[in-house]
């Protein structure tokens, strides 16, 4: 299993929050624990495979945010 933490840029309230959280619930279609907080700039999830870096990365500029960052941990 791995666990990600991404570093998203732009969020400004809770709907951002809930549009992170849905963007990559559909760009990575086995992530799971899926959160994003505003406050410190992040979204963390976990899957079973390594995620597409890329596709994740056009999902959320694609609705206006900014993928600043991955951080990836085998769990």
């Amino acid at each position: 299993m791995y666990e990600y933490q991404v570093g998203i840029e732009g969020m400004m309230c809770g709907m951002c929050e809930t549009h992170i959280a849905d963007t990559i619930r559909k760009a990575v279609p086995d992530a799971k624990k899926v959160k994003a907080s505003r406050r410190k700039n992040l979204a963390t999830f976990r899957t079973e495979q390594k995620m597409d870096e890329a596709a994740l990365r056009q999902s959320i500029a694609n609705i206006g945010y900014t993928m600043t960052n991955v951080v990836e941990k085998q769990v």
